[in-house]
């Protein structure tokens, strides 16, 4: 079928169209329906099915007869080692770990927190924990540990997996202390911590808390897989709040299952046993959605990559991983392109390794702005694929369906709404708009499987976060348009769009322009604190590597470029040199943060914030054009 016959499809029966995709996994008890509406705008998929995460993502494939083929390679630049887990393999380690944590007294619906660098055993962890109907909670290996306390908090795990350090360039980064002291100022104290002692740094153990990973393990049986409801949670994932306190993102089993198989092939377009990496961190939701579970599912091979796109050890690392392992799809954050491209912008180092087997690019997680794209698609000759989705959603909400029918790029675009996602572009009073119009990005309900029912314990802000504002519809919390051909941009964050004397602008569109100064490596345009008109658009900007010229004569044309491409109406007048921009461990820019440095108001130290001294540096900078005074 094409794109447009099966979104069709899945418009007119949404629950006829699931139905059909639920095909593909193993249910112990098939659904007997798809939807169930549970009133006031709360939905469930396949929530009478009874089925298992674990079996899906691991034995079925081993009694399918692939048990040889590798299930997991790890990659790690930083300790110079590789190492690949067949599926067999997998499934005698998970039911070992899962075998653990039931003689720990762990069974079905208890909590798990995860706390782990990027090696395989955080995807054993997580694979264990769905093996016995225990909810895991991925943590962000190496977050602070106040952070960590109030995850410990709101979940009030039974257990906590966690390594004793995890790893970056040139640092050991301490993961056992930041767990003692999360443990130490959490009320709720967990029964259990196993601890993974790796080799660079063997932390001490609390008699009668903490046992070794493996010691754990031994003489204990082998768990079996526990069959749960559809609408059983199979993690719950936290992502940052507006009010400071995160909002713990729920995922249900079936619909899980269910939308993650599908994307594999109709998205990624991989085959079962095709190598699929995502780089990104089990910290993440693409380390959950595109590490983990999509790829099991689907009998792919998952790369678990511990390694940075630069200095791990050059620009080309991405490049050798794709060859020697025979990578088909590559999936990263725009940023991680940017910064090899900052690195390497002749492409250089690419023409080291050889290429032939990888057929596309994909590339999410923030805008990704024309420029880099580009530079990727000439680099690399494949497809470079942007698409657009959330935490909340699980995945793609906006791409082109590669494995269905590749649809023309538009670049600017993550291409076009995927199957069972009604979007639509609302003016503030929630009317849509016309073809072309920016406004808010909302879904309407209900959302298709996999995406988010609640959040954790917390079914009213679920409502106020996302339910509210558009009766009837979920709000993203985006802003773009749409065009004539079903096309979506996607401008800014609905925050992000600045009011500058009363026109309502995207700064993402600004920074779309910087972006394409040849000069500019990175950049963000954030909305400042203006007397006059309110707001006023201030770029910051990253130069690539060798770039000698006066700083003034690059802000110069770069205030030229803006004024001739969006007009006089953007009122851009301000754009500033910086060394590096602020932002999360997974490539997010910390726009908010940066203007209320510049607006000089009190801020909260961002819980991901990469590395809290650039706030330091670029409250210095904006010094020098008048701003952040104080």
């Amino acid at each position: 079928m094409t794109y447009r016959a099966t979104y069709d499809a899945s418009m007119a029966d949404p629950e006829g169209f699931w139905m059909q995709a639920a095909d593909a996994i193993d249910w112990t008890k098939p659904p007997s329906q798809a939807l169930f509406d549970r009133g006031e705008h709360l939905y469930e998929w396949f929530a009478d099915g009874l089925t298992n995460g674990c079996y899906n993502a691991v034995d079925r494939h081993v009694e399918n007869g692939r048990g040889d083929q590798p299930a997991i390679i790890h990659d790690s630049p930083i300790t110079g080692t590789k190492s690949s887990i067949t599926y067999a393999e997998l499934q005698t380690r998970v039911a070992s770990l899962a075998g653990a944590l039931v003689a720990q007294g762990v069974a079905k619906g208890d909590r798990v927190i995860i706390y782990m660098p990027m090696v395989p055993e955080a995807l054993e962890a997580m694979l264990a924990c769905a093996r016995i109907g225990a909810v895991h909670s991925v943590v962000f290996g190496g977050f602070a540990a106040n952070e960590l306390a109030v995850r410990i908090d709101d979940c009030q795990p039974k257990a906590i997996l966690a390594a004793s350090c995890g790893l970056e360039p040139g640092r050991v980064i301490h993961y056992k202390p930041l767990l003692d002291g999360a443990i130490d100022i959490a009320a709720h104290k967990p029964d259990v911590c196993l601890i993974l002692q790796r080799e660079q740094e063997r932390a001490t153990l609390i008699d009668g808390r903490d046992l070794d990973w493996h010691a754990a393990q031994e003489g204990v049986a082998p768990a079996a897989c526990v069959p749960v409801e559809g609408n059983h949670p199979a993690y719950i994932l936290y992502t940052s709040g507006t009010t400071g306190a995160p909002k713990g993102v729920v995922r249900a089993t079936g619909g899980h299952l269910v939308a993650l198989h599908w994307t594999m092939k109709n998205i990624y377009n991989v085959d079962p046993g095709d190598v699929f990496w995502a780089a990104s961190d089990v910290g993440w939701v693409v380390g959950h959605s595109y590490i983990c579970y999509g790829p099991l599912i689907h009998g792919n091979t998952t790369i678990v990559f511990e390694g940075k796109p630069v200095g791990t050890p050059d620009a080309g690392t991405f490049w050798r991983v794709i060859e020697e392992h025979n990578v088909r799809s590559f999936f990263t954050a725009p940023t991680a392109i940017r910064a090899v491209k900052r690195e390497d912008p002749k492409g250089e180092y690419k023409a080291k390794y050889d290429l032939s087997g990888l057929r596309a690019l994909y590339l999410a997680g923030e805008r990704a702005d024309p420029d880099t794209i580009e530079w990727a698609q000439d680099l690399l000759g494949v497809p470079v694929y942007d698409h657009w989705w959330q935490t909340e959603t699980g995945y793609t909400i906006a791409g082109n369906p590669a494995g269905l029918e590749a649809l023309p790029v538009k670049v600017g675009s993550p291409t076009v709404a995927m199957p069972g996602y009604d979007v639509q572009i609302l003016d503030e009073a929630g009317h849509p708009q016309e073809p072309g119009e920016l406004g808010a990005i909302a879904i309407k309900l209900p959302l298709p499987p996999g995406t988010l029912p609640t959040l954790w314990n917390a079914t009213d802000r679920f409502r106020k976060s996302y339910l509210t504002t558009f009766p009837g519809y979920y709000e993203t919390g985006d802003a773009g348009l749409m065009d004539a051909d079903g096309y979506l941009y996607i401008m800014a964050r609905t925050d992000d769009v600045i009011n500058v004397a009363g026109h309502r602008l995207s700064t993402g569109a600004m920074e779309e322009v910087l972006a394409g100064h040849p000069d500019v490596a990175e950049c963000a345009v954030v909305g400042v604190s203006d007397p006059l008109k309110g707001q006023s658009p201030l770029g910051l900007l990253c130069l690539t590597n060798g770039v000698n010229r006066p700083h003034g004569e690059i802000t110069g044309e770069c205030v030229k470029l803006v004024r001739e491409k969006i007009g006089p109406v953007a009122a851009f007048k301000n754009a500033l040199v910086v060394d590096r921009l602020p932002k999360t461990r997974s490539g997010k820019i910390l726009r908010a943060t940066v203007v209320k440095i510049a607006d000089n108001q009190e801020f909260k130290m961002p819980a991901t914030i990469d590395d809290p001294a650039i706030l330091d540096e670029i409250r210095t900078a904006l010094q020098t054009i008048g701003y952040a005074k104080g």
